[in-house]
């Protein structure tokens, strides 16, 4: 007999070694140890499960407790809160995403400022546009994919650069537009 039809069994099973025996044969215990995955018993003689005669019980998986921790490893990405349609379903895809396209078209004009050598009024553009951003993110219930990560964050990360921005456009030099005194101390202070 080939070793890979074998059942274990005597030949009374079908071709597959994990198919059970058919009914009313007794399986061998190798034949259970194969089904169920069990070892032999503590006592040494037969499968673990085996009742005295021989029989081995089915195997049934223990159920699992829920439980509210993340699990190590993810089957899917989740939506970030606020992460629908900013417009109903039935509009088209430039409408559903106008919060996303209103910042990214702000930002296409800053940069297209900057490179016609208005470099401070594209940069405050930008810095602009991106508080626009966090301002539509917080007041607005769904910004389509304008929501990146939780609302919280996505808040913090477009406020801080866009005043950041805002604010380095401001002290640029030649001729800025701002100047803070302690700011020039430091820079005096560590450059030169």
């Amino acid at each position: 007999m080939d070793a890979d039809t074998s059942t274990g069994d005597g030949g009374t099973g079908g071709g597959d070694p994990a198919e059970p025996p058919p009914s009313g044969a007794q399986p061998s215990p190798g034949a259970g140890s194969a089904l169920n995955g069990a070892g032999p018993s503590a006592n040494g003689h037969g499968p673990a499960g085996a009742s005295p005669n021989g029989v081995v019980a089915a195997a049934t998986p223990a159920p699992r407790k829920a439980s509210r921790r993340f699990p190590s490893v993810t089957r899917d990405t989740a939506r970030p809160e606020g992460g629908g349609r900013a417009a109903s379903g039935a509009s088209p895809a430039p409408a559903r995403q106008w919060p996303l396209l209103t910042v990214l078209g702000s930002t296409g004009l800053g940069l297209l400022l900057v490179s016609v050598d208005l470099f401070r009024v594209g940069l405050i553009i930008i810095g602009l546009a991106l508080l626009a951003g966090g301002v539509l993110r917080w007041m607005l219930p769904s910004v389509g994919m304008l929501a990146v990560r939780s609302r919280f964050t996505d808040i913090t990360t477009y406020g801080v650069l866009g005043v950041l921005i805002v604010l380095l456009a401001l002290v640029a030099q030649p001729r800025p537009w701002l100047d803070i005194p302690f700011l020039e101390d430091a820079v005096r202070f560590t450059v030169r």
